[in-house]
C-alpha cells in the first residue's frame, strides 16, 4: 500500500462521512463463546461504542460489516443505534457497490477498519479514495493494505483509536 502523506490523510480524513468496521477480529477480541445451542456470547468493547458515539457527534456515522449473521452482533448494533448494519456478507469487496447504493456515499467518504484476509479486498478498494486501518493484531495481508495501524488489538479499543485517529487529522 502506498503510504500517505500527512496532508494527504488530513485531506481524506476531513471528507469520511462513514466508518465500516469488520466485527470479529475488530470490534471483538475474535474469541467467541459456544454451547451446546450454537454461539451464545462475543466480547464487544465499551470503547469503541463510545467511539462510535464521538464520531456520531461530528456528523460521521459508523456501521458493521461482517460475514456473521448473529443475533449477538445484531443486538449491539441496535445499542449502539447505527445507521447501517450489514450482516452476512460473504465477499465484502464485491459488496462495497451495495454499500454505496444503500448509504448514497461515494469511495472518498468511505473509511474501513479490518484484521484479516477477508477485509483485505474491500481496503484496497477504499484504500484508493478514503482510509483503511486495522488493529494492532491483524494479519499480515491486512496491515499490508492498510493506512493506519491501530494502538489497540481488536476488541480492545482498536475501532477507537481508528476513530480519534480520524478525529484528530481532520482538526488538523
Amino acid at each position: 500500500m502506498k503510504k500517505l502523506t500527512e496532508t494527504e490523510i488530513r485531506r481524506r480524513a476531513k471528507r469520511i462521512t462513514l466508518v465500516l468496521t469488520d466485527v470479529d477480529g475488530v470490534l471483538t477480541d475474535t474469541g467467541v463463546y459456544y454451547s451446546a445451542n450454537g454461539e451464545e456470547m462475543k466480547r464487544f468493547s465499551i470503547r469503541d461504542g463510545m467511539g462510535m458515539e464521538l464520531l456520531k457527534e461530528r456528523g460521521i456515522g459508523s456501521a458493521m460489516l461482517t460475514r456473521e449473521d448473529s443475533p449477538r452482533v445484531a443486538s449491539r448494533s441496535k445499542k449502539l443505534a447505527l445507521p447501517y448494519y450489514f450482516p452476512g456478507v460473504l465477499d465484502k469487496k464485491a459488496y462495497l457497490s451495495d454499500v454505496l447504493k444503500k448509504t448514497g456515499l461515494k469511495l472518498h467518504e468511505l473509511a474501513y477498519i479490518g484484521d484479516d484476509v477477508n477485509d483485505v479486498g474491500i481496503m484496497e478498494e477504499i484504500a484508493r479514495a478514503g482510509l483503511t486501518a486495522c488493529p494492532e493484531d491483524a494479519m499480515p495481508a491486512a496491515r499490508k493494505v492498510a493506512h493506519y495501524a491501530a494502538k489497540a488489538m481488536g476488541g480492545y479499543g482498536a475501532f477507537r483509536d481508528f476513530a480519534e485517529w480520524i478525529m484528530k487529522n481532520r482538526e488538523r
